[in-house]
C-alpha cells in the first residue's frame, strides 16, 4: 500500500492540510500512524476515505453528517449525488478513490454519469484529463501500483474506442486526411486515441495507425493515402537525445504535408522543419480540428456506409 504525507494529502484532494487535520481530529475522519520522528504517514484507504468525504462535502453534505457513515454509506452516497455534481473536482475525485479501490464497476458507473450529464468531449477535458495528470502525481510518488494504472488506461480506452466508433462514416474524398500513428516503441496512446475522436467528430477523415509504428511505413501510407496532415505524440519515445532527429526525419519522409507534434517530448527545445507544429495544447490541436471541421453534408451517406 501507498504511504502519503499530509502535504500528498492536499496535493491529490484539493483540501488544504489544516482542514485534514481538524476532520482527523475532531471527527476522526483519518487514522494515520506516526513515524520513529512522529511524522503523520497515511495510507491509500485513507487518501480514499479523503476523496470521498471532499465529494461530499462539495455537494452540501456536512462534515458532521459524513463522519457517521460507513465506508459502504459512503461510497453509496458518493454515487448517488454524482449525477448532480456541477463541480469536476468532484468528479475527478470519485474517480480516484473508485481507482484506489480496484473498484471497475463504480468507476465505469461514475464515468457514464458524468458524459450524459456534460457531454464526451466536455467531460474528457475537464474530468478525465486532471484525472490522469492527479494518477501521474500519485505515480512518481510510487502511490499507484500497475494494476491500478492498467485498469483505468484500459477502461478509457475501451471508452475513446466506443465513442469514436459511435460517429458517422466520413468519405475520405471530401474533406480533410489525417495519419494519426505513435512512434516505434511508443505506447502511451490515450491522447492519441482523443485527437482520433475530435477529428472523426468533426467530419475529417483519419488514417489511425496507432502505437509502435516504424518511421519508415510512412512514406509509402503518404504515397498511397495522400494525407493533408499527419499528427503524432510524443510521451516517452523517443529518446530526449533523439528527438531532434526524429523530427528531421519525419519531415524528410513526409515533406509535403503539414506534421503536428504533441505530447511532453514535443515541448524541448529543438529545431522545428518548416512543415512542422508544436502543440502545447489539448485545445490548441481542438482549435486546429475545429478550423478544418467539414460540413455535415459531407459526412458518408448511408448509401457510402452500406458500400
Amino acid at each position: 500500500m501507498g504511504h502519503f504525507s499530509i502535504s500528498d494529502l492536499e496535493q491529490l484532494s484539493g483540501i488544504k492540510a489544516h482542514t485534514i487535520r481538524v476532520w482527523e481530529q475532531r471527527y476522526g475522519i483519518l487514522r494515520p500512524v506516526r513515524t520513529a520522528t512522529n511524522i503523520r504517514t497515511y495510507c491509500e484507504d485513507d487518501l480514499r476515505r479523503l476523496l470521498n468525504v471532499a465529494t461530499l462535502c462539495g455537494q452540501g453534505y456536512r462534515i458532521s453528517q459524513i463522519a457517521k457513515l460507513s465506508e459502504q454509506e459512503l461510497s453509496k452516497t458518493v454515487i448517488s449525488c454524482n449525477d448532480n455534481s456541477h463541480t469536476y473536482c468532484q468528479h475527478v475525485n470519485g474517480l480516484l478513490a473508485a481507482m484506489l479501490e480496484m473498484n471497475e464497476c463504480q468507476l465505469v458507473l461514475l464515468l457514464n454519469q458524468t458524459i450524459a450529464r456534460n457531454g464526451f468531449e466536455e467531460t474528457i477535458l475537464r474530468v478525465v484529463y486532471p484525472f490522469l495528470q492527479r494518477i501521474g502525481v500519485m505515480w512518481q510518488a510510487g502511490t499507484v501500483n500497475p494494476a491500478q494504472e492498467h485498469l483505468v488506461t484500459n477502461l478509457l480506452r475501451q471508452k475513446l474506442m466506443a465513442a469514436t466508433d459511435g460517429l458517422p462514416p466520413v468519405a475520405p474524398a471530401t474533406t480533410r486526411r489525417w495519419v494519426l500513428f505513435l512512434p516505434e516503441r511508443e505506447m502511451h496512446e490515450l491522447a492519441l486515441l482523443f485527437m482520433n475522436y475530435v477529428l472523426r467528430a468533426r467530419g475529417q477523415h483519419v488514417l489511425y495507425l496507432g502505437q509502435n509504428l516504424p518511421i519508415t511505413e510512412l512514406e509509402a501510407v503518404c504515397a498511397a493515402y495522400r494525407p493533408h496532415a499527419a499528427l503524432t505524440v510524443m510521451t516517452a519515445v523517443p529518446e530526449r537525445d533523439e528527438v531532434q532527429n526524429f523530427v528531421h526525419e519525419l519531415s524528410a519522409l513526409c515533406p509535403d504535408i503539414a506534421l503536428y507534434l504533441y505530447g511532453p517530448l514535443a515541448q524541448l527545445e529543438f529545431t522545428l522543419p518548416p512543415n512542422a507544429t508544436r502543440l502545447a495544447l489539448i485545445t490548441d490541436f481542438m482549435a486546429l480540428a475545429d478550423e478544418g471541421a467539414a460540413p455535415a453534408s459531407q459526412h458518408c451517406t448511408a448509401e457510402l456506409t452500406q458500400a
